[in-house]
């Protein structure tokens, strides 16, 4: 992967401008502590298409989207089953990171991507400068431990119909963006009971 560099000065900005605005959504930063993030090359642009993470790696990776989307997918008996999409603002750490252990799935770009990449050394090396990263990593995985038992929640408790329904309400972007294959996997369904379950629901509204 390749670090963003300054032949696009405005979106380079445009990116740090963004990374810094949701940082101090949950801690104010010094000009200091703006240096020492930026000097750490966490920004990476990813093609579309491209793997981030395969099954059976082990990875020390996390990522944190700033533009694009990524996906989560398993390959069972050959057949992909997308279990998560991450866009703009979603942070997203590996299980296999905190296990240590090989990947049980894989990590792929949907879309060209700017992600934020990071490592465990480089964590601590910032916390311990800048205890205050501890506590906004802290609240981060909070969140995203709630978001995530919601979502699974939800998909155990629904059906595709609802599920789809539920997801032009909460993420109607992703349903332009992502293919529809990809997006069948995801409500538990084939493509073409997706197309049949598009057309039932386009009939009730008209």
């Amino acid at each position: 992967m390749a670090s963003v560099t300054d032949n696009s000065n405005n979106s380079s900005k445009t990116m740090k401008d963004i990374l810094f605005g949701f940082i101090e959504r949950y801690v104010s930063l010094t000009e200091e502590e703006k240096v020492a993030i930026l000097s750490l090359d966490i920004f990476r642009t990813v093609k579309k298409g491209e793997t981030l993470l395969k099954e059976g790696q082990l990875s020390d990776d996390s990522y944190f989207v700033l533009k694009g989307c990524i996906r989560k997918y398993y390959i069972i008996d050959g057949e992909e089953k997308t279990t998560a999409f991450f866009t703009e603002m979603d942070a997203l750490t590996p299980h296999c990171v905190i296990s240590n252990a090989p990947s049980e799935y894989f990590i792929g770009c949907v879309e060209d991507c700017i992600l934020i990449v990071s490592n465990s050394d480089m964590q601590e090396e910032t916390n311990s400068k800048f205890p205050k990263f501890e506590i906004m990593c802290r609240m981060l995985s909070e969140e995203l431990l709630a978001k995530q038992q919601n979502a699974f929640d939800e998909f155990k408790t629904s059906s595709p119909e609802q599920r789809y329904l539920n997801l032009i309400q909460t993420r109607p972007d992703l349903i332009q963006r992502v293919p529809q294959h990809q997006l069948a996997s995801y409500l538990g369904i084939k493509p073409q009971s997706l197309s049949r379950l598009r057309a039932r629901i386009f009939e009730k509204k008209s």
